[in-house]
């Protein structure tokens, strides 16, 4: 099973969101936008595997207490064929020490953990391409300023079911 771990959002940060994708939408020539149900931040990407009790064993050895992550400006991966347009994150200790935590405990499991440097980001669309001379329209003064209170951290599947990718959450960490 395809698997990941992540900050999953409430009701109100996903209408927040959502309100900036249709934003962004208004000014999209293509691309595919993130389906509400789906909006959440990963931690780290896991893959396929069938290790889950090895990544739930992980999760739970972590030493983390609750803490507040601020997303609050737009951003872009610039890709041939369409960009990825994401909301950030300010930098915050406790997140990237529990991604640190959990990327150890996952490669000392035999776990292949991507090399590059971790970018938290929401993710907002894939493939987008602007209608030109948009992007002084798409300004930070319709970007929210969020700040969330996180006291979990999820286990997700990702599958595709009818054609959809579906994400399900399998296993919870309390912090």
């Amino acid at each position: 099973m395809r698997l990941f771990i992540a900050i999953n959002f409430n009701d109100y940060i996903k209408n927040e969101l959502c309100s900036v994708m249709e934003n962004l939408k208004k000014y999209t020539l293509r691309g595919r936008f993130t389906s509400r149900e789906n909006l959440h931040l990963t931690i780290v990407f896991i893959g396929e595997t069938n290790k889950v009790e090895a990544v739930k064993k992980a999760m739970d050895n972590i030493n983390a207490t609750p803490f507040e992550l601020h997303i609050h400006r737009l951003g872009k991966f610039s890709r041939r064929g369409g960009d990825i347009y994401w909301m950030g994150v300010e930098n915050n200790d406790t997140l990237f020490s529990i991604y640190e935590q959990l990327t150890a405990f996952l490669s000392q499991s035999g776990f292949q953990i991507e090399e590059r440097p971790y970018r938290p980001h929401v993710t907002l669309g894939r493939e987008i391409i602007l209608e030109k001379n948009s992007k002084g329209k798409i300004s930070e003064e319709n970007v929210p300023d969020l700040k969330i209170k996180v006291e979990k951290i999820s286990l997700m599947k990702s599958e595709r079911i009818a054609g959809k990718v579906v994400y399900t959450e399998i296993y919870i960490k309390m912090l």
